[in-house]
């Protein structure tokens, strides 16, 4: 009985589709995706042309989804952008340089970890576990930042998202960011 039980959860609900999104909505959301990741990139070329500092790693994608395509949700607030993304970086550079002759091991204990000190200390944003894996598994430019790598890109790309996002999500007035900042 109780592996049917748990064989049944896989199921899901029967809530249905998600809602539909207005055109407006689709429209604001791109907008905003797209100026965050153009002033991520831009500020990337201009401050680092000539060197290995790419600002456009791919959790920050995942990011800009968030805080334009749902502003409003807990993870897309500033401290679950920042601070995710921070914890997140300095654990996946700890992780590697602990493990990486096991490059498995420290792929795992990075994420799992990074889940579980963004819940402990109320930051949970799931971009943050791709900026933790990244650490460990990017290119050998991306080990030899070291914990520069917290810095840039992890916390300087989200941080020029954020004022994209501040400025853009207030533009219609049925959007507004952040609900929260703290």
């Amino acid at each position: 009985m109780i592996l049917l039980d748990y064989l049944g959860r896989m199921r899901g609900t029967t809530r249905g589709r998600p809602p539909r999104v207005s055109v407006a909505e689709i429209f604001w959301s791109w907008v905003g995706a797209f100026s965050g990741i153009a002033a991520v990139g831009w500020a990337g070329q201009l401050l680092f042309a000539g060197h290995d500092l790419a600002l456009l790693i791919g959790s920050i994608g995942a990011s800009a989804v968030l805080v334009y395509g749902a502003p409003r949700s807990p993870l897309s607030q500033p401290r679950n952008l920042i601070g995710g993304h921070l914890v997140s970086a300095l654990i996946g550079v700890a992780c590697w340089k602990l493990l990486h002759p096991h490059p498995w091991l420290a792929a795992a204990l990075a994420v799992s970890t990074a889940v579980a000190v963004m819940h402990a200390v109320r930051m949970l944003h799931p971009p943050g576990g791709a900026t933790a894996l990244i650490a460990v598994v990017g290119s050998p430019d991306v080990h030899a930042l070291g914990f520069v790598y917290v810095l840039m890109p992890a916390t300087l790309a989200p941080l020029i998202l954020l004022v994209v996002a501040v400025l853009v999500n207030n533009i219609p007035r049925t959007r507004r960011y952040p609900e929260i900042w703290f």
